[in-house]
């Protein structure tokens, strides 16, 4: 008898030590490791630390980073599991309202600076596998308040008539007549990528102009270029130069700066080489109406801008504006130079550059100030230069251009 109670015993303590193994590779909550690893994948992705993260200032994910709009500043959330600042007391539910539905658990709606528009196109699985993720993270007490934009933006019911307007929740339905590749890389860039956040123009109430998708849109002080193959420098853009960028920063055409180097640093860089190639492949594929190229400038608004140009730009960007690869932006080849809003332009002019440092490319090249140097007159004229050279045809800056630009810098820094 007793023998058989010591072989019950040790059955027992053996199944519950093999209960315990099973729950410890599942995690505290039950969660697979690799759930929990596909959640952390997708929240880079996704790009949340970006907006969810004060660099410097807070814990990952704990909130508190204003993030500008046109309507005002909101203030991210906290996303650690903390019960009380947090979304720690969530249902899986509540959590996947919010990230796919911009609805909040007690039924009030998020504003479209949470990119749930595009957020709507991942699946329930892939938002659950974030919230194991974000569950595994320190929980940090952060009281957030969100909502600070002035009246009468400040009222979220009327974010009923902005998701009337312009929300259709949907996942991501693959082309069948397009690659496996092509249709990875369409889900990145509708989907969890979010892209059109920023390259796409938007109507006065803040909603995407789908017909004009990824066509370029100015934003925080910067313009984010037209990234289609149409009208765009991706058209000249080979697929591992558009791989190299998003991986790296840099490639023999350009070098990131501003909100886009800050998505390289925290987001693209840590992408895998596979789902850069599908972004790739989707960017490529998409194509725009070619565009009318503006009136010239005037000759001596050009000639005034190319011997400013000789003087203080051509050491680095060169006399054929090729500058040095992987170092220097090709000015025959830039983003900002193509389009018709000079706002990044003049930014970079008036208040110089740092390119974004990654692993893969440490060195974060900087492009000097010269706003301390020249006048408005002399900043319009050597940026309409720079616009209608080197292959570019760009719309003429005036002066009003350039004194608006400083003045509106001037103010992002009082």
């Amino acid at each position: 008898m007793r023998d058989a109670l010591t072989n019950a015993s040790a059955v027992l303590i053996a199944a519950l030590f093999g209960l315990g193994l099973v729950a410890a590779a599942r995690g505290e909550n039950g969660q697979h490791f690799s759930q929990v690893e596909r959640g952390r994948y997708l929240a880079t992705l996704a790009d949340c630390a970006s907006c969810h993260t004060t660099p410097g200032v807070q814990k990952a994910y704990a909130g508190g980073r204003p993030i500008e709009t046109p309507f005002g500043d909101l203030v991210a959330p906290n996303l650690t599991p903390d019960r009380e600042t947090g979304i720690g007391s969530w249902t899986d539910d509540e959590f996947d309202g919010a990230v796919r539905k911009g609805v909040m658990p007690d039924g009030s709606r998020l504003y479209p600076a949470m990119p749930y528009v595009y957020y709507s196109k991942m699946s329930h699985d892939d938002v659950l596998a974030i919230r194991a993720y974000l569950n595994t993270i320190e929980a940090v007490h952060n009281p957030v308040t969100s909502n600070t934009l002035p009246f009468p933006f400040d009222i979220r019911t009327v974010m009923r008539v902005w998701d009337w307007l312009y929300f259709t929740p949907a996942e991501f339905k693959p082309d069948p007549s397009k690659s496996a590749e092509w249709n990875r890389g369409a889900w990145l860039v509708q989907g969890p990528a979010h892209c059109g956040a920023c390259h796409t123009p938007k109507s006065v109430l803040g909603g995407d102009k789908a017909a004009r998708a990824l066509q370029g849109y100015s934003l925080q002080g910067w313009f984010a270029p037209d990234i289609t193959s149409g009208n765009g420098a991706l058209k000249d853009w080979a697929t591992n130069d558009v791989v190299e960028y998003l991986r790296t920063g840099h490639n023999k055409f350009a070098a990131a700066a501003g909100p886009m180097g800050e998505e390289i640093a925290m987001s693209s860089s840590k992408m895998s080489d596979d789902d850069l190639k599908a972004i790739a492949a989707y960017l490529k594929d998409v194509s725009t109406p070619a565009r009318t190229n503006p009136s010239a400038p005037a000759q001596d608004v050009v000639t005034a801008g190319a011997a400013i140009y000789t003087d203080l730009c051509s050491s680095c960007h060169k006399s054929d504006g090729k500058g040095v690869p992987h170092l220097i932006p090709d000015l025959s080849e830039s983003a900002s130079l193509k389009g018709n809003d000079p706002t990044t332009v003049l930014r970079v002019i008036l208040q110089g550059a740092e390119t974004v440092a990654t692993d893969a490319e440490p060195t974060a090249p900087a492009m000097p100030s010269f706003g301390w140097q020249l006048s408005d007159d002399q900043i319009a004229a050597v940026a309409t230069y720079v616009r209608n050279s080197f292959g570019n045809h760009g719309t003429p800056v005036t002066k009003a251009n350039a004194r608006d630009a400083r003045h509106n810098l001037q103010s992002r820094t009082d």
